[in-house]
């Protein structure tokens, strides 16, 4: 089932990260270089500190991403 965007979602806010559940940007020259690239963005959809939560344009998936050294482990 797919889920709608957040309405929390704005296109201002993003971030470029690995979506765990599609993986839309395995075969991305410009992600594998780990540069900014126009397609494969997620919504930035809001943090609490270092957690931040995050829906992916492509599949609709939403997860929490810890950003401190260490705790890179999605949270779905």
């Amino acid at each position: 089932m797919r889920l709608p965007i957040d309405p929390q979602a704005d296109r201002a806010r993003r971030a470029w990260v690995p979506c765990p559940a599609c993986d839309d940007a395995r075969d991305c020259v410009t992600c594998a270089a780990r540069r900014t690239c126009p397609t494969h963005w997620r919504y930035l959809i809001g943090n609490d500190g270092p957690r931040v939560h995050l829906q992916c344009p492509a599949c609709t998936y939403t997860w929490t991403l810890d950003t401190r050294p260490g705790r890179r482990a999605p949270t779905g």
